[in-house]
């Protein structure tokens, strides 16, 4: 990889579109949307203080991990020369599915969970992979 291409990303889109990803998150995992069947399906007991601790350095990280994904995609936005709307669809799409939303499901397999946490955790990484891809792409 040519270390120019570090300077044609947009730094900017990157830390949005990681924050943008992490306010998904933030939503989706809510009681308004999926929290509770996610809790009771991954079996979390939320009434219990003892699993709220380390909250701060889990959501920490997840914001990091979220502005790592955003740099990848970013550098293959970048690479690819992408400028549309349709361009950022897709390429979170097939992020999102293929790598984000897969991998997710390969340890949901092998942890034997629930297929329901499949469509919250892989439909969270897949929309977040979708977001992220259209501020990328739309913000260059």
């Amino acid at each position: 990889m040519q270390p120019a291409i570090f300077a044609q990303v947009n730094w900017l889109a990157v830390l949005v579109a990681g924050l943008a990803y992490f306010i998904l998150g933030a939503l989706w995992y809510s009681k308004v949307l999926f929290g509770s069947p996610w809790a009771r399906l991954h079996q979390v007991p939320v009434r219990d203080p003892a699993a709220r601790r380390g909250m701060g350095l889990m959501m920490l990280s997840s914001l990091v991990l979220m502005l790592l994904t955003s740099a990848g995609m970013a550098l293959l936005v970048v690479r690819m020369d992408l400028h549309l709307a349709v361009s950022g669809l897709k390429i979170g799409l097939v992020t999102g599915l293929c790598f984000a939303a897969a991998a997710v499901s390969i340890s949901l397999v092998y942890q034997r969970k629930p297929s329901a946490l499949f469509l919250i955790d892989g439909g969270y990484q897949l929309i977040g992979n979708i977001l992220a891809g259209l501020i990328l792409v739309l913000w260059r």
